[in-house]
């Protein structure tokens, strides 16, 4: 068992601190009255008002917005069938390439991951835009979902799925009815850090994005550049509302299907 010591709790607290401490100040200054990000002039919400007529920021986030949806969404996909691949099918020709494959994205820096996208899309003539920068994280963020659903499998009792078969069920069914439920909630954990890295992306979208395709990062990264406002402060505490609020969605979910997946297993082995 653990024994807290003094010395502990200081690095515990020292570690969160630094972590944390700079989240708590952007948030607060976000409220400041003062042009001066570093002055208090007293609590205020004039910033968020202003944010609506920024129009160059609410076009940025709305393109974040809807890239990030749809990576994610086509990530989430992409990356269950990669999982399914790899958990189900343990022989295949290609297996080991097809392997390195979806992990190689997960060590690779992102600046070579995006000037190799870059070369691609000039290389095929595709014009950078909204779409390549989509598909750019979709093919960042799907080797992350693969990695969250791959765990869950791993540990997913089989005899399931055959009893259903056995009962006349296809296999399309099977896996809708039977299998997609019972992994829902690494698919939907996978949906939502596909979502963040999306969201918080910089480097890739830096090198797939054109014109009329900025997103917020790189938005906020621009201005940034040129000095640091309250503005600024006010759309990362919005980022970071919307980041906190879908992790405690996804874990209350994760939560509540874990606790229903317990009672059905003792309710199963009762009935047995």
């Amino acid at each position: 068992m653990l024994k807290w010591t003094r010395f502990n709790i200081i690095s515990v607290t020292l570690g969160f601190a630094f972590l944390y401490l700079p989240i708590v100040l952007l948030v607060i200054f976000s409220f400041n009255e003062s042009k001066l990000v570093t002055v208090w002039g007293g609590f205020s919400t004039k910033w968020y008002v202003s944010l609506l007529s920024n129009q160059g920021l609410l076009d940025a986030a709305w393109v974040t917005i809807r890239v990030g949806l749809l990576s994610a969404t086509v990530a989430t996909i992409l990356g269950t069938m990669a999982a399914l691949t790899l958990v189900r099918y343990t022989r295949f020709r290609g297996r080991m390439l097809f392997s390195g494959m979806i992990y190689a994205p997960l060590v690779m820096p992102d600046v070579i991951t995006g000037l190799s996208l870059l070369l691609l899309f000039v290389a095929i003539g595709f014009d950078r835009g909204f779409w390549t920068i989509t598909l750019a994280h979709t093919t960042l963020t799907m080797c992350f979902v693969a990695v969250v659903v791959q765990s869950r499998l791993l540990s997913f009792d089989q005899s399931i799925e055959e009893a259903a078969q056995d009962l006349g069920a296809p296999p399309v069914q099977t896996f809708f009815e039977i299998t997609l439920p019972i992994i829902a909630p690494a698919v939907l954990s996978g949906w939502i850090l596909a979502f963040t890295l999306s969201l918080d992306d910089l480097v890739i979208a830096s090198f797939t994005s054109g014109p009329g395709a900025t997103t917020l990062p790189m938005r906020i990264y621009s201005q940034v550049r040129l000095g640091v406002t309250p503005e600024i402060n006010a759309v990362c505490t919005i980022l970071i509302a919307i980041v906190t609020v879908g992790v405690i969605c996804a874990s209350v979910v994760t939560k509540r299907r874990e606790i229903q997946r317990q009672r059905d297993e003792r309710a199963a082995a009762a009935g047995a």
